[in-house]
């Protein structure tokens, strides 16, 4: 019983750092200068034909912004994302827009290939990296270029907000991200410092990448976007959460594929970071003060405080900062199946992404499974 109690105290402690470095975001993000004109060139690799992908990459096209430069980039001509993208250049004839066909990657981050293609021809040295199902609004320029008038600052990762489409799987991770994840970022940025990115919006100055040896760096991991992060951060670099929050539309997958995406990332995050992979146990308030009240019945003020601690931080990361909704009727469903996957993520080694099978290796990298 003692255990237990150990265990309820280090949920509190979390959901109170939590809490705390939400607000603590707030309030630093409201002191940062919101405009900049600073030209961007914005990186766009694709790959088929993401839900909403016209109205993703409309809202680039749609930047109130008076120098930037939009880059796209697929793997063969035929890549149904092509269509859209000359779509959407014919119809806004007046932006700097092109396409590039890259061909088959010679390594096995495809993505980062496609990044390296586009970099290539980048005409301004303050870079967007951003994925097919990113979703902006008019000023998202403005605003990201606005953090880099502290010359300190040398990259950037937007936090985002998940927008679930019409399946249950979708709606249900989509409350993970805009609650659990974006907590768990707030904290170890609160705790550590920015000392990695996440994938769906990173701005860079393009020296920097330079510094590193170009975006090559990072070809042989799975999260490139963590590592681009976190070696930037190691060697010196100013690495800070942006301000700026973006939308990440993340579809709607059937069951088997939200699954596999889903575990992918936890086996992932366990070969970025497998000390704090471990303590993300302490992480999952609701299913263990379910335990607890399962087996202590009588413990149910204690259990009281950790739902109520636990909602809190959920209302203040996923409203306060991100302007989401609480879907407060999934919630408890996702957090056991978020500890269901927590708990996948500590075995195998195997992963399916964009169709193929790789291997992740104990340092982060993949290769092609035999």
């Amino acid at each position: 019983m003692i255990i237990a109690t150990l265990i309820l105290a280090g949920c509190w402690v979390y959901c109170s750092l939590a809490i705390t470095a939400a607000l603590r975001h707030l309030r630093t993000a409201r002191l940062r200068p919101l405009l900049a004109d600073t030209p961007i060139s914005i990186l766009k690799p694709l790959s088929g034909l993401d839900e909403g992908l016209i109205e993703n990459l409309r809202s680039f096209f749609e930047q109130d912004y008076e120098r930037f430069q939009l880059l796209f980039a697929v793997r063969h001509n035929w890549d149904p994302a092509a269509s859209v993208v000359r779509m959407l250049m014919a119809e806004y004839p007046a932006i700097n827009a092109r396409l590039l066909v890259t061909g088959e990657p010679p390594y096995p981050n495809a993505k980062v290939f496609s990044l390296k293609c586009m970099l290539d021809q980048a005409r301004y040295g303050l870079i967007v990296m951003s994925d097919s199902d990113i979703r902006v609004n008019r000023n998202f320029c403005h605003e990201v270029a606005a953090e880099f008038e502290d010359p300190a600052i040398d990259l950037v990762t937007c936090p985002y907000e998940a927008v679930a489409g019409k399946s249950l799987w979708s709606r249900l991770e989509a409350a993970g991200m805009n609650t659990d994840f974006h907590a768990g970022l707030f904290t170890a940025v609160m705790l550590e410092g920015a000392k990695f990115a996440v994938g769906p919006t990173i701005v860079a100055r393009g020296s920097l990448l330079d510094a590193l040896g170009g975006i090559e760096r990072v070809k042989d991991y799975l999260a490139e976007d963590f590592m681009l992060g976190k070696i930037a951060s190691e060697e010196g670099f100013g690495v800070r959460l942006s301000a700026h929050v973006v939308q990440h539309r993340i579809g709607s997958e059937p069951l088997g594929h939200n699954f596999t995406h889903r575990l992918r990332w936890a086996r992932s995050t366990r070969r970025s970071r497998p000390a704090g992979y471990v303590g993300e146990f302490f992480t999952q308030p609701g299913p263990i003060a379910l335990a607890v009240l399962l087996l202590w019945p009588q413990w149910w003020p204690l259990v009281a405080v950790t739902f109520v601690l636990r909602i809190l931080s959920a209302w203040i990361v996923s409203k306060g900062i991100l302007d989401a909704r609480v879907p407060w009727h999934l919630l408890p469903a996702q957090d056991l199946l978020g500890f269901g996957f927590w708990i996948a993520g500590f075995f195998g080694n195997s992963i399916h992404w964009r169709g193929r099978r790789y291997i992740l290796n104990r340092d982060g990298t993949v290769e092609p499974a035999a």
